[in-house]
């Protein structure tokens, strides 16, 4: 049996020699036809160095412990970003922040009538206006995946961000009307928070050809771990200095001015 067994061995290993030396004859025989054909131009394109100007806009939609005090926010701002050539990104955004829709029912509640208004100075019913306002600061890495030979500065595109966030709520007094809501007593209303953030995109970056038509688009989670920073809140009657967990899902579009280092294209023979 054992005699039949290495025999067996033996054609196999026969039958694979013969086929690499097919395999060996024929790329010979195709190297020898490349070798013999007149060299010609071409062109290869290669990604380029590019330090890129983001517009950026974003609308989200808050969750967690962000979604009982806000409603759908929205943010705009300013980034650079540079991209290598094996289209790696590094950069630094500025957000701001801002919404108008508010959750949280007991705001002002200890200052307000039966009419859901609050008495001025000067004995007047007037609603106060509260908007959400803030910033995000961060630096970006990520990177572009091109899957198209003729534009390698375009493609899907995964970016993630970390950095600091801080928002608040405005309470909007336009004629100085409430005392109740003046230097140092309005920090016991405006849920001061602020924290450290990380944010994840995936889309997709098109920088055209012709470098007039530039941008990305896609869709974001901002992971929040902040911490609210009042010590004393007048309508809860308590602190508001413990840890949250706030979290936006939302969409952001970039308007992009590339500004460009090197051609795309170069030639060899």
């Amino acid at each position: 049996m054992q005699f039949y067994f290495f025999m067996d061995r033996i054609k196999l290993a026969s039958k694979i020699f013969s086929i690499q030396l097919i395999a060996l004859f024929v790329y010979s025989s195709v190297m020898a036809q490349e070798k013999a054909k007149p060299k010609t131009e071409k062109v290869k394109i290669i990604a380029d160095k590019v330090w890129n100007i983001d517009f950026i806009t974003s609308i989200d939609f808050p969750q967690a412990d962000l979604a009982k005090r806000f409603g759908t926010s929205y943010r705009i701002g300013v980034g650079i970003k540079h991209k290598s050539q094996n289209n790696w990104l590094f950069g630094a955004k500025f957000e701001f922040i801002t919404g108008n829709k508010m959750r949280d029912d007991s705001l002002l509640i200890n200052l307000k009538t039966t009419q859901g208004a609050i008495i001025t100075q000067s004995g007047q019913l007037y609603n106060v206006g509260t908007f959400q306002r803030g910033y995000m600061a961060s630096v970006q890495i990520g990177k572009i995946f091109p899957f198209w030979q003729l534009n390698k500065n375009s493609g899907p595109m995964m970016l993630g961000s970390v950095g600091f966030m801080q928002y608040k709520i405005n309470l909007f007094d336009k004629d100085n009307s409430f005392p109740q809501l003046r230097d140092e007593y309005i920090k016991g209303y405006d849920r001061l928070t602020n924290g450290i953030f990380i944010e994840d995109f995936i889309g997709y970056q098109y920088l055209a050809k012709n470098k007039l038509i530039n941008f990305y688009a896609g869709l974001n989670a901002v992971y929040g771990f902040t911490q609210g920073r009042r010590d004393y809140l007048y309508d809860l009657k308590r602190s508001d200095a413990g840890n949250r967990k706030d979290i936006m899902l939302g969409f952001k579009f970039g308007w992009v001015l590339p500004i460009y280092k090197k051609n795309t294209e170069e030639t060899y023979y």
